[in-house]
């Protein structure tokens, strides 16, 4: 018996092809040990570093910064974890601040609620109210609020392009980004998200006034083709805005981090060159 054709909903793509089409994990055979290879890094810098772990900038419980300073004042990058808005804590993460701690760059990693305990309005919220945190107790400990850059990855790729306008930030390094919600609407990442037309319309960077201020739109060439054309179709739109498209031969949607975490990386490469444009 012939199985039934299931409908197209996106770009050709049933509800299956697409599902995958969006499945890092499943893409990225050994994306487990990779992660258990974050959180080993991370522990170690957190350990070398616990001066200032936890601080809050807003009441729900993951409304955290970790700051992770430098041995002198200079600018902050600000950086945001992935996981679909839906998974992973900044905690993962922390191993990405070594390339820039040794540039001079103080770090600092925002946590923010997950869907389905917050929809994609309140996260965009709460990552905008840690910036603003971070505008006022900065100072505090060295790093130079009016020049912050943000950077983040997979989702957090997409709340950077949503914060770039925000004051004091300089310009933006977006890895493996989602600039266009549509497809993440159709396809099983929507079960926790559970977005509206709105928020699709609203917090899609894709279908909005781009931001004037640099950003760079990192991905590996190793990363699913929906993934890659999620940033070279922002690059397109952004083609005469100040930044730069930036592929990573043979970097898959994890170990393209390790380009930022690297004080040799591109993505570091093209921090430090931000900075020097803006600083």
């Amino acid at each position: 018996m012939m199985q039934e054709r299931q409908e197209a909903i996106y770009r050709g793509m049933d509800k299956a092809v697409l599902d995958a089409a969006y499945n890092n994990t499943l893409a990225v055979r050994d994306s487990a040990l990779l992660l258990q290879g974050f959180d080993a890094r991370s522990a170690a810098l957190r350990e070398r570093h616990p001066a200032h772990l936890d601080l809050r900038y807003g009441n729900a419980p993951r409304n955290r910064i970790d700051y992770f300073a430098a041995d002198r004042p200079g600018p902050l990058l600000v950086f945001i974890h992935g996981g679909y808005w839906q998974m992973r804590a900044k905690e993962t993460f922390s191993f990405i601040a070594e390339g820039p701690l040794a540039h001079g760059f103080h770090v600092a990693l925002i946590g923010y609620t997950l869907a389905p305990e917050q929809n994609l309005t309140g996260i965009v919220r709460e990552v905008r109210e840690g910036l603003a945190w971070l505008r006022e107790h900065a100072p505090a400990l060295g790093g130079d609020a009016s020049h912050m850059f943000i950077s983040g990855w997979s989702a957090g790729g997409h709340l950077t392009a949503m914060c770039l306008d925000e004051p004091g930030v300089a310009g933006g390094v977006a890895i493996s980004g989602i600039y266009d919600l549509e497809p993440i609407r159709l396809c099983y990442l929507n079960e926790k998200l559970s977005l509206s037309d709105e928020e699709e319309r609203m917090l899609s960077p894709l279908r909005l006034p781009p931001s004037a201020r640099p950003l760079v739109l990192a991905y590996g060439c190793g990363e699913l083709d929906e993934l890659q054309r999620q940033s070279t179709s922002f690059a397109s739109l952004r083609q005469a805005l100040p930044g730069s498209l930036l592929p990573l031969p043979e970097h898959n949607h994890f170990t393209i981090l390790n380009e930022l975490a690297s004080a040799q990386g591109a993505i570091m490469r093209s921090l430090t060159a931000l900075r020097d444009e803006r600083y």
